[in-house]
């Protein structure tokens, strides 16, 4: 049973490094926000590697790693040593030519207690994940901790309402989106600050329509390490929000930080039955969302 309050991190950083820095980076981050009262720690997506998609290069197969391999045997001891929820977001091998975009969630005790693969995979210029990932299919779900009940969704998940909902519906109390999104340079001077809204606002509409906390940990940082492009600068801007959208936590756009944020399940409760949409939902008459277009 979940903790009336507890307190959660997201982790901000600049992972644009070697996967033995990355890693050591990241362990001592989190021992940082565990010891300012951290109970539920989350990275960023692909926290071990540069952001490698900006390319469709076999060679970045190789950054992938195995179930309960480094990553997990790395933070599971952390886990168990601090007493803390981690969500670690790794490139997973699943076998020989089928590779996912995961994330673990490693119980306070060390124990995993829940894996998750990301649902919708994007393919925009420089994020090309469909050269890399297969399409989760564990689905949704929540996945109970001696902290709480945490839902986790990565990235591109961000924007789907559906991803959302299925997660809250399972008694998620909190929406962690491991992150890594940013401009494109030459974009940024026209577009920059309505991208940046537009993924700060569908998720703050998460927190809203299904009264619960929302927590996005994004990367900073320019990466560019294909000759003849400009890479992507990594925006940063991580936060955590309440269950009416509320700012609890903002992170900078260029700063490597934890955001801390405490989740109260008596205000939860308070505000959905203040704004009880689950209670009005129309499920008789939602079949269509099932279909891709209505004709």
């Amino acid at each position: 049973m979940s903790k009336q309050r507890y307190k959660i991190s997201v982790i901000q950083l600049n992972l644009n490094n070697k996967l033995e820095n990355n890693l050591k980076k990241c362990t001592e981050w989190v021992r940082k926000a565990a010891g300012k009262g951290a109970e539920v720690i989350c990275l960023p997506e692909l926290y071990s590697s540069h952001y490698f998609c900006q390319s469709e290069d076999t060679a970045n197969f190789a950054l992938a790693e195995p179930l309960y391999s480094t990553s997990f045997k790395a933070f599971s001891d952390l886990s168990k040593s601090l007493g803390v929820v981690i969500i670690v977001p790794f490139f997973e091998k699943r076998m020989s030519g089928v590779y996912h975009n995961s994330a673990y969630i490693i119980d306070s005790d060390g124990s995993e207690a829940g894996l998750y693969r990301k649902m919708h995979i994007p393919d925009d210029p420089h994020y090309y994940e469909k050269f890399y990932f297969t399409p989760g299919d564990l689905g949704f779900k929540s996945v109970q901790t001696k902290k709480g009940n945490i839902g986790t969704l990565i990235c591109w998940d961000q924007w789907y309402p559906e991803a959302a909902r299925l997660t809250a519906l399972q008694g998620a109390e909190v929406l962690f989106y491991p992150t890594a999104i940013g401009w494109h340079p030459q974009e940024k001077e026209e577009f920059g600050e309505n991208q940046q809204g537009a993924w700060m606002n569908v998720m703050k509409g998460h927190a809203v329509a299904n009264g619960i906390y929302v927590a996005a940990a994004n990367r900073i940082g320019l990466e560019q390490y294909i000759p003849g492009t400009e890479g992507i600068q990594f925006w940063g801007s991580s936060f955590i929000c309440g269950p009416q959208g509320e700012i609890l936590a903002q992170a900078s756009t260029d700063k490597e930080e934890i955001l801390m944020a405490e989740v109260d399940l008596e205000l939860q409760e308070e505000v959905r039955q203040n704004w009880p949409f689950l209670r009005d939902r129309r499920i008789d008459a939602y079949g269509h969302l099932t279909k891709r277009v209505i004709d």
